[in-house]
């Protein structure tokens, strides 16, 4: 099951951000999320099962230009995580979906994302999502 993020769940998303994001304390990751659950302009999902949460995805609008894109806003997934013993189940696919379903009610008709060079399985998830690959610097996008 998948719920939006609450001000309640700042520590939860910050503590998956902490897997992804290294360099930022875990009070520093918070605040940031508190912010964003409080931002029109952003939204976290809490991916659950069985009661527990097991990973996140965060999106915001981007206004100013995103490389390979033809629009503006355009929904950005910042970042998504999954716990390890529960990938391969399509747990991210269903957090890109909300993502996406979200930036569609913004009036959002491209979506977004990007990657390190060296982050390979975040490349195999982005191609097998269905984003096209717009530059080397590894950005992402795909009509929504």
């Amino acid at each position: 099951m998948i719920k939006q993020a609450k001000q309640k769940d700042s520590m939860t998303l910050a503590g998956f951000a902490m897997k992804l994001w290294t360099g930022h304390s875990i009070t520093e990751m918070a605040n940031m999320f508190e912010n964003l659950i409080s931002d029109d302009n952003a939204v976290c999902f809490l991916q659950y099962v069985d009661g527990k949460a097991i990973g996140f995805a965060q999106c915001q609008l981007r206004n100013d230009y995103v490389e390979g894109t033809d629009s503006s806003p355009v929904g950005y997934l910042e970042g998504i995580f999954i716990e390890d013993a529960y990938r391969k189940h399509g747990y991210a696919k269903e957090l890109l979906k909300a993502c996406e379903a979200w930036a569609k009610e913004k009036h959002c008709t491209e979506f977004a994302s990007d990657c390190e060079l060296e982050n390979d399985d975040s490349l195999r998830f982005h191609m097998a999502m269905g984003f096209e690959e717009a530059n080397r610097i590894i950005c992402f996008r795909k009509d929504i």
